[in-house]
């Protein structure tokens, strides 16, 4: 059948099509994290899930998407405010409310045993995705989009001089939590094909592969999508014929082009 007969399947195909919409998702966004130091946040975001998760099984919701997503949402801004004004330093912070979260999660979830019945969550199955779930992707994208196009120079300002962005009346505050919100979305809607273990590494390696490289900001984006395009589309390939997990493949992927951009930056001085 050839290279392509993965795509002979409905399953692969709706796998393929996610995929060309969360990696660029994740290379887009995962710039801005690396550039504002944020990997732990958005580790903790994934870690948040469970919580979700629970919330909405203790309010009987048999699709529990919403309570993930709102209480992301809340988990975010909570973040960010505390973060901005704890004596204590952001890592720390951050840490607490990850720590707290997935201990109340797990709490819940696996009262009577029945943890086992949400495992799934933490590695992903990009494999069981729908239609219905890829238009809910598409949007997430187009929103995306729509703020990098009129937000991300500001952000970007933000950043690199928080004090100085804000003498140019750039609104700083509202920035950060429009960046948080929409992290959290997309992390929440992406979890259960990616898995919360995984999740994070995905984010970041791409951009992070990219920074050992790129000369520019241009540079900077355009590698990212590249990196995190090609790991999405040779991991789902290889975990196909490996017959082994696509999410943790993708991050293997991911992984090697780290350590091989780290090596080709410190060989040419970039």
């Amino acid at each position: 059948m050839g290279i392509f007969s993965w795509l002979q399947y409905d399953f692969m195909k709706y796998a393929f099509l996610a995929i060309l919409i969360i990696t660029p998702l994740f290379g887009l966004m995962g710039t801005m994290i690396v550039n504002r130091k944020m990997a732990f946040f958005s580790d903790a975001l994934g870690h948040s899930a469970l919580t979700g998760i629970a919330i909405g099984v203790v309010f009987g919701q048999q699709d529990t998407s919403l309570s993930m997503c709102l209480f992301a949402i809340a988990f975010a801004l909570l973040l960010n405010q505390i973060s901005s004004k704890a004596i204590a330093s952001t890592d720390t912070v951050i840490s607490v409310f990850s720590s707290c979260s997935i201990a109340l999660g797990l709490a819940i979830l696996s009262k009577g045993g029945n943890f086992s019945k949400y495992s799934s969550i933490l590695v992903g199955d990009i494999l069981s995705i729908t239609l219905e779930e890829i238009l809910y992707l598409v949007l997430i994208f187009a929103i995306t989009l729509l703020f990098w196009l009129f937000a991300f120079n500001k952000l970007l300002a933000v950043s690199l001089n928080r004090t100085l962005a804000k003498s140019r009346h750039i609104p700083a505050a509202l920035l950060e939590n429009l960046f948080a919100v929409l992290t959290a979305l997309i992390v929440m809607l992406s979890i259960k094909w990616v898995g919360i273990l995984i999740i994070n590494a995905l984010l970041i390696l791409p951009a992070a592969s990219s920074r050992n490289i790129s000369g520019n900001m241009r540079e900077y984006h355009l590698f990212s999508l590249v990196f995190s395009i090609f790991s999405g589309i040779m991991g789902l390939i290889v975990s196909y014929y490996a017959n082994i997990a696509t999410g943790p493949t993708i991050v293997i992927i991911a992984s090697i082009i780290y350590f091989a951009t780290y090596l080709w930056g410190r060989k040419y001085n970039l």
